[in-house]
């Protein structure tokens, strides 16, 4: 197993900046336009990817009204699944165009398949990665399918336990996908913060040993900022032109000025973990001046004996250390000294 993966040459894992990739979701409304001033904000704010979704209402449930297929409550209710995934699909025929657009402008577009010929569709447009939602981590015949074309496979586990994520990993490596990433989720919409419970992000990193990131449906850039100080290496997140546009998913979408804060701050918070160093950093070295250190701090006679009352630790820094001066006292000095005499060992009688 690995913890660097590769999409587009693009590394992705420990030690490497956050990939963040832009989600249109159906955040298009219906408009291939839309899609398309979508993906050149993503770019803009320099997003590494975006990722759409590749299904039809008929390959991802059946027109059916009765109970089982009624959504009750959430963002969608009164909808049918179908009704839903009708009008949030993205259109088969948007895929070429979409993807050419996004090559010209030199941003890595790729999809979240939903069956089998989703994963045909877009290997006829040699998307360089496939996304299972989800929804989809039981899927294990279509994990199996989208891992056979041997692209990077990422796999969100949202509602899937530690034994079902382990089932999913199990299939992908079966069908010989040698690049594989899990994204810890909360497939709520929007989700609360307090229910992401991002230290199950950090024992999957260490339990799975995959490259590891966080697919975020939370309102704000602050989940993800925390799971990339804890070690995400990926960052999806919703995206629209505009959160109040009416659209299926555009209420718990970043607009474009909060994708450029995300992609900005998140590879802040990455470039601040660093590495474990415990010398002084070069912006550090400056200030040693104003540390603490022994000064006289009242004129001195030779002979005359060091005292808490003529010798204290204040700054700046160019005298002793503060943790000679309890051995120092009693001591007597060598030489008269001025009030504001930076304290060195030749001055004492030792």
């Amino acid at each position: 197993m690995s913890n660097v993966i590769s999409i587009e040459g693009r590394a992705i894992g420990a030690g490497l900046p956050p990939y963040i990739i832009a989600e249109l979701s159906a955040n298009h409304n219906g408009n291939i336009q839309v899609a398309f001033d979508i993906i050149a904000h993503a770019k803009r704010a320099g997003a590494d990817a975006v990722k759409m979704q590749t299904y039809r209402p008929d390959t991802i449930t059946i027109d059916s009204r009765s109970a089982d297929f009624q959504i009750h409550g959430g963002l969608w209710d009164g909808k049918t699944l179908y009704q839903l995934y009708e009008w949030a699909h993205t259109p088969w025929d948007w895929h070429k165009p979409l993807f050419d657009y996004a090559r010209q402008l030199g941003i890595t577009i790729f999809s979240s398949p939903f069956d089998t010929t989703a994963v045909d569709l877009l290997e006829d447009l040699n998307a360089p990665a496939y996304k299972i939602a989800s929804f989809e981590a039981v899927d294990i015949p279509l994990i199996k399918y989208a891992a056979s074309t041997g692209k990077p496979l990422i796999i969100s586990t949202g509602m899937a336990n530690e034994e079902e994520i382990g089932e999913a990993i199990d299939a992908a490596r079966s069908c010989g996908c040698k690049d594989l990433a899990i994204l810890h989720c909360v497939s709520a919409y929007p989700a609360s913060a307090d229910d992401y419970n991002l230290a199950t992000l950090v024992d999957m990193k260490n339990r799975f040993n995959l490259v590891t990131g966080l697919s975020d449906h939370t309102l704000s850039n602050v989940t993800a900022i925390a799971a990339t100080s804890l070690g995400a290496s990926i960052i999806e997140k919703h995206v629209t032109l505009d959160r109040s546009g009416g659209g299926p998913d555009d209420s718990f979408s970043l607009e474009p000025d909060e994708l450029r804060q995300l992609c900005h701050d998140s590879k802040l918070a990455w470039s601040s973990l660093g590495k474990v160093n415990y010398s002084r950093s070069a912006s550090e070295k400056a200030n040693l001046q104003f540390r603490r250190s022994l000064y006289v701090v009242k004129p001195v006679k030779a002979g005359e004996r060091i005292t808490a009352e003529n010798v204290k630790s204040i700054r700046p820094g160019f005298g002793l250390a503060p943790k000679h001066l309890e051995s120092l006292i009693g001591k007597t000095f060598t030489q008269d000294l001025g009030e504001g005499t930076a304290l060195k060992m030749e001055y004492i009688a030792l």
